[in-house]
C-alpha cells in the first residue's frame, strides 16, 4: 500500500505554495514538519483530492485518485485545521451525521462511536453541543469524525492543537496502535508529537519537500550543531545577539544554562549535546519562537 505524489505543484495567483513535490508514503506514521505558511495545509488538501492541483498528481496503489471518486473517499479520512458542524449538534448526532454520509453501516455505527468516544475521553460530553465544548474537545472530536469509517489513509492537519499534554500522550498511543497496516500523515509544528510515534518524517519548507527520513536519520544531521553551556545571566543579552540560542533555564546561582545551534561550539567549555528532531526544526526554520525553561 502506497500512497504516492508525483511533481505535485498548487499555485494561487503569484504565489507557488506548493511546488513540484515527490513523495510515496508507506503504512505507518508520517510526520509532515513546517513551519506556517511552509505549504503543508495546501499539499493535504491536495491529498485528499479538495484542492485541485496546477500540476501533477497523487496516486493511491497505482490509481490517480481524482479518477478513484467515491471509491477513493470511502477508504480516506480528513481532519482539517477547522471543520465544519453546526451550532446544534450534540457530539453524538455529529458523529452519527457523519457517519451517514460517510456510508458506515448502521449496524456498525454506534459500536464504531463508542469506541472512539472512549479512546478519546469524550463519553462524558457525547450529549452536549459541540459550540460549548472546550477547544481541546472540539479537537478531539474532529479526530473521531476522521477516523469514523476505519480509513486506510487518515490525514490530519495539526491534530492535537488546543490538547493538553495529558491528552496529546493518550492520542499519541491512539495513533500509534491504529496505525498498523495504515497510512497516517500528521501535519504539526509541535515536534514532540510525532517524534517517537513516526515511521518517517518530511520536512516541508517553502512550498518544497527539503528532506526525508526516519526520526535517526534526520537526527544524525545535527550530529555536532547542538551545544550546551552555563552563562552567566547579566551577559545572557550578548550571548542572544550572536548565538541561536533555542533553550534556556534560569539557576539560582545568577547562571543560566543556555542550548544552542552552531557549527562550531563558539562558546570556551560548550559541550556538544544530544541533538533532538526538535533541533533539525529549528534549524530550518530559526524563526520560530524560542522556549524559555523555568527554574
Amino acid at each position: 500500500m502506497e500512497l504516492k505524489m508525483e511533481h505535485l505543484s498548487k499555485r494561487f495567483k503569484d504565489k507557488r505554495a506548493v511546488d513540484d513535490v515527490s513523495l510515496t508514503l508507506t503504512k505507518g506514521v508520517w510526520g509532515l514538519l513546517g513551519a506556517n505558511g511552509a505549504g503543508k495545509t495546501t499539499l493535504m488538501r491536495m491529498i485528499a483530492d479538495i484542492t485541485t492541483p496546477t500540476g501533477g498528481a497523487v496516486f493511491y496503489d497505482g490509481k490517480d485518485i481524482h479518477k478513484m471518486g467515491e471509491a477513493y473517499r470511502e477508504l480516506f479520512g480528513y481532519l482539517p485545521q477547522d471543520f465544519g458542524y453546526s451550532r446544534d449538534f450534540t457530539v453524538k448526532d455529529y458523529l452519527e451525521y457523519v457517519a451517514a454520509l460517510k456510508a458506515v453501516p448502521v449496524r456498525e455505527t454506534t459500536k464504531k462511536i463508542d469506541h472512539l468516544l472512549e479512546n478519546l475521553t469524550l463519553s462524558d460530553v457525547k450529549e452536549k453541543k459541540i459550540a460549548k465544548l472546550s477547544g481541546g474537545m472540539k479537537r478531539r472530536v474532529g479526530i473521531a469524525q476522521a477516523m469514523l469509517n476505519d480509513p486506510r489513509i487518515l490525514v490530519m492537519d495539526e491534530p492535537t492543537a488546543g490538547l493538553d499534554p495529558g491528552e496529546r500522550v493518550r492520542f499519541r498511543n491512539f495513533i500509534s496502535e491504529f496505525s498498523q497496516d495504515r497510512i497516517v500523515l500528521i501535519s504539526t509544528h509541535i515536534v514532540s508529537d510525532i517524534e517517537y510515534i513516526a515511521t518517517r518524517n518530511a520536512i516541508m519548507k517553502a512550498g518544497r519537500i527539503t528532506a526525508v527520513g526516519t526520526t535517526e536519520e534526520l537526527v544524525k544531521k545535527m550530529e555536532g550543531k547542538v551545544w550546551t553551556c552555563t552563562v552567566p545571566a547579566r551577559e545572557l543579552a550578548s550571548y542572544e545577539m550572536r548565538l541561536r540560542i533555542i533553550n534556556r533555564r534560569s539557576e539560582d546561582d545568577g547562571q543560566v544554562s543556555i542550548r544552542y545551534l552552531s557549527e562550531t561550539p563558539d562558546i570556551s567549555g560548550a559541550a556538544a549535546a544530544q541533538p533532538r528532531l526538535e533541533d533539525l526544526y529549528l534549524w530550518y526554520f530559526p524563526q520560530e519562537n524560542l522556549k524559555e525553561e523555568g527554574n
